[in-house]
């Protein structure tokens, strides 16, 4: 399995997650395995340093956006600030084992993953291939 993504958004990813110390996030919204547009989200947990929680509200309106003919949710990133582009503990403890696409960023590394309900990290992620389009 390989997601793809373009340059520009790779680097529309990094540079939002180098601009606060504490994780970002958002959604990856496309068709099948390709990215074709991201949405930043506000990071509603109350300890942003060390843990996400994507905005219900925006997924709601992106979900509904996908329902409508828009594209749709195939997962989110969420940024490492101060540790490694690979999911962590927590991560796996609030993923979902439902396929969605799990991008995570640690300064300018990039790395996708897939929530199975037996994966290779944690239990919970399989790898998947990035490639980054020109």
């Amino acid at each position: 399995m390989t997601l793809q993504i373009s340059r520009l958004l790779a680097a529309q990813i990094v540079s939002e997650t180098m601009r606060f110390p504490v994780e970002t996030c958002g959604l990856l919204l496309g068709k099948d395995s390709v990215v074709e547009a991201i949405e930043p989200c506000d990071n509603v947990h109350p300890e942003p340093a060390t843990h996400f929680e994507l905005d219900p509200a925006a997924l709601f309106r992106a979900l509904r956006r996908a329902r409508a003919g828009g594209p749709q949710v195939i997962g989110h990133y969420h940024s490492h600030p101060s540790g490694i582009a690979i999911p962590s503990a927590t991560d796996a403890a609030q993923a979902a084992p439902d396929g969605a696409f799990w991008m995570i960023v640690a300064g300018t590394d990039l790395t996708a993953w897939r929530a199975s309900s037996d994966g290779a990290v944690h239990g919970r992620f399989d790898p998947v291939a990035l490639a980054i389009a020109p």
